[in-house]
């Protein structure tokens, strides 16, 4: 008699200089203000978001990462302050187009290749706009982090418009870009953390 051993390994898809990025995953949720500068270069009028750095594809001061253009469906799950909320919880789509680096936001950025998941146990995190609505569309009064899931959809799916470049180098291509991992849209750049 034959015996089949089932086993499940999550792996972790890494790319070009060794950055995360996947399709979907779990992910923690915060919210900024002054989002008129975004280290994409473009700065966009519908609900915007900065992703972490390790999935960004850039280190800070070397301009737009993989990231820069790409729309995700964000959805919430929990509060991790307030494990006892059970929502009602919402789901938003956001363009990326800032990052969330690592310096100074370790607690939720701070994910690197040795240590890829931050203080809240997920891969990945995203920290929503305040200027663009997009926070007040998502977080439920009185709770301004969560975590929860993402998915890569196509922008066609975001509502929202593109602003003018602000600097030489600015770029938002993951919009036209295939999903990830394999499809290429700004391009990363330098190393990951």
């Amino acid at each position: 008699m034959k015996s089949l051993i089932l086993f499940s390994i999550t792996a972790i898809s890494t790319t070009a200089h060794g950055y995360i990025q996947l399709p979907s995953g779990t992910t923690s949720f915060t919210q900024y203000s002054g989002c008129g500068s975004p280290a994409c270069g473009i700065a966009a009028n519908g609900f915007t978001a900065a992703i972490n750095q390790l999935a960004f594809g850039s280190a800070p001061g070397l301009g737009a990462g993989d990231a820069c253009g790409r729309c995700f469906a964000l959805t919430g799950a929990a509060d991790p302050y307030s494990p006892s909320f059970t929502g009602p919880f919402k789901s938003i789509v956001v363009k990326v187009t800032d990052m969330c680096p690592v310096a100074g936001n370790q607690q939720w950025c701070g994910q690197t290749t040795s240590n890829p998941r931050n203080s809240f146990g997920t891969e990945f995190h995203f920290d929503i706009c305040e200027d663009t609505g997009g926070a007040a569309a998502f977080f439920p009064s009185g709770h301004t982090a969560l975590t929860g899931s993402f998915t890569e959809v196509s922008c066609s799916e975001w509502s929202g418009s593109d602003g003018s470049a602000l600097w030489n180098g600015a770029c938002i291509k993951g919009e036209s870009a295939p999903l990830w991992p394999g499809g290429v849209g700004c391009g990363n750049q330098g190393t990951s953390v």
